[in-house]
């Protein structure tokens, strides 16, 4: 799932192209509405993207696992069929295309789909207290999922979950009332910062610490890196079983999880052994 950065940037590359611009030719036909209307903002808010256009109408755009936003000049060959695209806005010079959102939807009120979110993680200013104040009255049984809790605090993804836990030494499965105020502050400090760095780092160059790197040495202990499923979603947790971990008595129980190329480290096999 795109997180609050990705999103970020696919807005500041819709508004740098299409702002200000009169929609030509808006498909599919639930879409068609937008034709003549100019485009008067494209706003970011956690994982949901609303573009505004003139007349009061709103389109919401929600990425999920599975959609994208791509700019292309007209008469360009699009990287993706079109039987994938969910909505294709063209201007006089570019259109962009919105492939394979599971969320897509046209709306009076541009606020009615973030209204129960939380503060925006990149947002300035950015409303701590407030994400403080939602933080202690969630019902999230673990600090891993409380980051992921976009009625918490919004844009947070599993990315930078597993990357802030790591960077504060701090256990994902612990509850977070366990955790003072001044340590949760940070927590989610850190996550903004994380964030915000990536917002001007190119894809091609961002590295992360624990993300990803499965069953490879801890870069602060060199300790495997191991993974856990957390939550109803089984959402992989990465993570340092010495920098951050409890006894493992005291853990509460993870499912091993096998993906292509990366070995059941929860349970400590090797990269390479064979998969479920």
């Amino acid at each position: 799932m795109p997180e609050g950065d990705t999103i970020w940037r696919t807005a500041a590359a819709l508004r740098q192209r299409i702002g200000g611009k009169v929609v030509s030719d808006a498909r599919p036909q639930a879409i068609a509405r937008l034709c003549g209307r100019r485009l008067e903002s494209v706003e970011p808010t956690g994982k949901h993207l609303v573009m505004q256009f003139e007349g009061g109408l709103a389109l919401h755009s929600h990425m999920r696992m599975t959609g994208a936003w791509h700019l292309y000049r007209v008469g360009e060959r699009w990287r993706q069929p079109e039987r994938r695209a969910t909505a294709v806005l063209t201007f006089d010079d570019v259109v962009a295309v919105c492939f394979a959102a599971p969320v897509m939807e046209l709306l009076a009120d541009a606020q009615r789909p973030v209204a129960h979110l939380g503060p925006d993680i990149l947002a300035d200013p950015f409303d701590l207290d407030e994400v403080i104040r939602r933080a202690r009255q969630s019902e999230a049984p673990t600090l891993g999922e409380l980051l992921l809790d976009q009625r918490v605090c919004a844009g947070i993804g599993n990315i930078y979950k597993c990357e802030s836990l790591w960077a504060l030494g701090l256990d994902a499965w612990m509850r977070p009332a366990a955790l003072d105020e001044e340590r949760l502050r940070r927590l989610y400090l850190t996550a903004r910062d994380l964030m915000r760095r990536n917002l001007v780092t190119p894809i091609a160059r961002q590295r992360h610490a624990v993300h990803g790197r499965g069953g490879r040495p801890c870069p602060r202990c060199g300790t495997p890196i191991r993974i856990g499923a957390q939550g109803q979603q089984a959402r992989l947790t990465y993570y340092c079983s010495r920098c951050q971990g409890q006894p493992a008595s005291q853990r509460p129980p993870t499912t091993a999880v096998v993906r292509k190329g990366e070995g059941d480290f929860s349970s400590g096999r090797k990269p390479g052994s064979r998969r479920r």
